[in-house]
């Protein structure tokens, strides 16, 4: 039975972008039964499909903010019965997404809604990046912030769901 899932969002050609699939690579080097890793291109039918009915997921995606402090991440525990999320840098929609993906978070959230495929719980973790142009490596910063991730999502995986 799945209790989680993972899902790192992004395009590892896109430099920081790459954050979500640099995370699933990295995890995958941790035995974590129940729990499936996904790298997505953050199309919205996909996540809810990925996400539907999983007692927690967790979003992992790169975002752009003025003023920028690449490799800083920020959590959101995601209330789903509210989805007016102006100002959360987790859960902006396009024109501060990253990545070349033109649909987010929010997107998928209300479409879920909708449909009634929702997640239990829905965690997002959103990397600022520094760097998205064509390119297969994360900037220093982005990089160096990949094992505070790691260990971020780890401890959430690890720990018991709120009743």
């Amino acid at each position: 039975m799945r209790t989680a899932v993972v899902i790192g969002v992004g395009n590892e050609y896109r430099c920081d972008d790459g954050i979500g699939p640099a995370l699933i690579a990295a995890l995958e080097e941790h035995w974590l039964p129940g729990v499936k890793l996904i790298v997505s291109d953050g199309e919205p039918a996909r996540l809810i499909d990925d996400w539907a009915d999983v007692p927690l997921a967790i979003v992992v995606d790169a975002v752009l903010c003025e003023p920028s402090t690449p490799g800083e991440f920020y959590r959101t525990d995601v209330p789903l019965d509210d989805h007016d999320h102006q100002g959360d840098p987790a859960l902006e929609s396009h024109p501060h997404t990253a990545g070349s993906h033109s649909l987010g978070i929010p997107d998928a959230l209300r479409l879920g809604q909708a449909l009634d495929r929702l997640p239990q719980r829905l965690v997002v973790y959103a990397v600022e990046a520094a760097d998205v142009g064509f390119g297969a490596e994360l900037s220093a910063p982005v990089g160096a912030a990949l094992s505070r991730l790691v260990d971020a999502v780890l401890s959430e995986l690890t720990s018991p769901l709120p009743q």
